[in-house]
């Protein structure tokens, strides 16, 4: 790619796209449990406001990453789970890499101390994404849910910031 890749906040306004990749995620089977994409509404209300970034590519949003909380309790609100995704057009071009390097340095900066990710153990690509960014493998939730009637194992992986 001859041109850089960008890195900025989103907002509802970009929703149409996240959107689209998102359903894109949705589409390979692997990325997600969820089957459809949800509305902005549901979407904003369950994930954390800081630390929503989206790479843009000639001004086209082609991937995106943000945190949700893992749980309500005060004595968590320094914990969270990583969504990302990447465009089919753009996955093995490195806007993964930039994405989640990104978000774990605004993570450290916004008081995130720990990071954790929920990933299908057939999508080795973004496990290896995580465990090259420094997250390790700290188990696996077998049969957690089920897609299609399929009952899928996640692995989990956590990233303990040093700050």
């Amino acid at each position: 790619m001859s041109t850089p890749v960008e890195i900025q906040s989103f907002t509802k306004v970009d929703w149409p796209a996240i959107a689209a990749i998102y359903q894109e995620g949705i589409d390979t089977g692997i990325a997600t449990f969820e089957t459809k994409v949800p509305s902005w509404e549901n979407w904003d209300a369950t994930h954390i406001q800081s630390c929503r970034i989206a790479a843009l590519y000639e001004d086209k949003i082609v991937g995106w990453a943000a945190l949700s909380p893992v749980s309500k309790r005060e004595v968590y609100k320094g914990v969270a789970e990583v969504s990302i995704y990447i465009t089919s057009k753009f996955r093995g071009k490195g806007i993964g890499r930039l994405l989640l390097s990104t978000l774990i340095d605004q993570s450290e900066k916004t008081g995130f101390w720990t990071l954790q990710a929920g990933i299908f153990k057939e999508n080795s690509s973004s496990i290896k994404l995580h465990t090259d960014l420094g997250f390790r493998k700290i188990g696996y939730r077998e049969k957690i849910g089920r897609l299609n009637q399929v009952w899928y194992d996640n692995i989990i992986l956590e990233k303990r910031s040093k700050k």
